[in-house]
């Protein structure tokens, strides 16, 4: 059986970012991303989903343009953020534009303090120090317990401590959207439940858009509200979040529910031939 051929993602007359057909080749010779369309909406919150080496974090390193370090290279489609192609630009010059990525394993400066990290995500602003204080004490405000740790190693802080600062860090050079891969991932349940509350706030409060990459699909299309899903390099379904949510192959392949009840992965049989979206 072989996939469908890609069908471009809506495109929305406010959308923030769009990704038009994209092609990622490693090495010059691993295709990786087959076609990839998405867009994310001004002021909106999509989910990127599928399992470990579906593609999701290589989709967000071509919008980001982080492929470069990893021999990695976009080779065919485009990539627009606020109406204008962004794949000739340097990765600083995108974060200058206010598009930021926050990357799997939060990736914090360990020998540097909680705050310093904070601070270390301003780099690419040019206005006054005054400016840089009170963003500060914003992300503070949406991270309090920062704030009681900002003296603190970061390498010395839990998971979920390193995961807010990496958040953080990024709101800290002012983003109009955020690239997010995999934040619940390695934190317990209640902290991705605070993890994502406060993007939720955070895109209400301050209008940041957000990308969310994840692997939980169950939390992450509590949150957003559209879904794209990626099958090896591909987008094999997408649609408003609600309609993921009840969509039967999604319930069974990534919420682990199937028409008989809850159902783990191993006991899902002939997952090639069940899942329609491929056949």
């Amino acid at each position: 059986m072989t996939a469908p051929a890609a069908t471009p993602a809506p495109q929305p007359a406010d959308a923030i970012l769009a990704v038009n057909n994209i092609e990622v080749i490693y090495d010059h010779v691993i295709l990786v991303l087959k076609g990839v369309s998405l867009a994310v909406p001004r002021g909106g919150i999509v989910a990127l989903l599928g399992a470990n080496g579906a593609g999701k974090t290589t989709t967000l390193k071509a919008i980001s343009n982080l492929l470069r370090a990893e021999r990695g290279e976009v080779t065919k489609g485009s990539i627009m953020f606020e109406g204008e192609r962004v794949e000739a630009l340097s990765p600083n010059e995108l974060v200058r534009r206010g598009c930021i990525q926050v990357m799997e394993g939060r990736h914090c400066f360990g020998h540097l303090t909680v705050e310093d990290n904070l601070l270390s995500g301003a780099f690419t602003r040019r206005d006054a120090k005054a400016a840089i204080r009170a963003d500060l004490e914003m992300v503070y405000s949406y991270f309090p317990r920062l704030r009681e740790r900002r003296g603190s190693q970061a390498g010395y802080t839990s998971g979920g401590e390193q995961q807010m600062t990496a958040i953080g860090r990024a709101l800290m050079s002012r983003p109009k959207m955020i690239l997010l891969d995999e934040p619940s991932m390695g934190l317990a349940p209640q902290l991705v439940e605070e993890i994502f509350e406060i993007v939720k706030k955070l895109n209400e409060e301050q209008g940041v858009s957000f990308l969310l990459a994840e692997q939980n699909t169950n939390v992450a299309l509590r949150y957003a509200r559209y879904g794209y899903i990626l099958e090896s390099g591909r987008v094999v379904l997408d649609g408003e979040a609600s309609a993921l949510r009840e969509n039967e192959d999604v319930k069974e392949f990534y919420l682990g529910v199937g028409g008989e009840g809850r159902k783990s992965f191993r006991d899902v049989k002939h997952y090639k031939r069940r899942k329609r979206w491929l056949s």
